[in-house]
């Protein structure tokens, strides 16, 4: 039987945060640095889920010297410009650079359906988007989406789970052919 939905914008879901850039010229805010801090183009060459970390970490100084955040473990990541529309999951405690809208999903939202429903709107919210260089979506235009989401948590679980069985899958094949691939050189 088909749960109740509603209609809800992404901030029901959860909180939208930005992020931030320290400043690069200094270098005691990225030498040893070990808190994962990510960029649009660390998503660029990546094709799971869970990221872990980018090219480059910051360290606490470089945390605190800007308004980047450290977003919880499961946090949503959600690229917001140059381009829109990347969408991973925090495998850990890290932060990201002004180039996204992260949702930090509330306790009543799933954060893998959440996952995949940033995915399925990825187009809605690139066209939200504005700018004359290259487009970027907003905190208020990325808060204000409108979404439409199961009441219930485990209804949300239940299709987050069968929707990952296929990425997991997926995700298998595609190491098992890089293994192969590896072997064969």
């Amino acid at each position: 039987m088909m749960s109740d939905w509603k209609e809800c914008t992404i901030a029901d879901l959860g909180e939208v945060v930005g992020g931030a850039t320290p400043s690069t010229k200094k270098p005691e805010n990225y030498e040893n640095g070990d808190i994962s801090w990510i960029t649009p183009k660390d998503l660029s060459t990546f094709s799971g889920r869970f990221i872990f970390h980018g090219e480059r970490n910051i360290t606490e100084i470089g945390l605190n010297s800007c308004s980047t955040r450290l977003l919880p473990p499961n946090t949503v990541l959600f690229s917001s410009r140059a381009p829109i529309g990347y969408v991973a999951i925090a495998a850990k405690e890290m932060c990201t650079n002004q180039g996204f809208k992260s949702v930090i999903p509330n306790t009543d939202t799933d954060f893998m359906f959440l996952y995949y429903l940033l995915k399925y709107n990825r187009d809605n919210i690139e066209n939200m988007g504005s700018g004359t260089t290259f487009k970027e979506v907003s905190g208020n235009t990325m808060k204000s989406i409108k979404v439409c989401v199961p009441v219930d948590i485990e209804e949300q679980r239940r299709i987050g789970a069968v929707l990952s069985a296929i990425d997991d899958k997926i995700e298998l094949n595609t190491a098992i052919n890089e293994n192969l691939r590896l072997q064969a050189a």
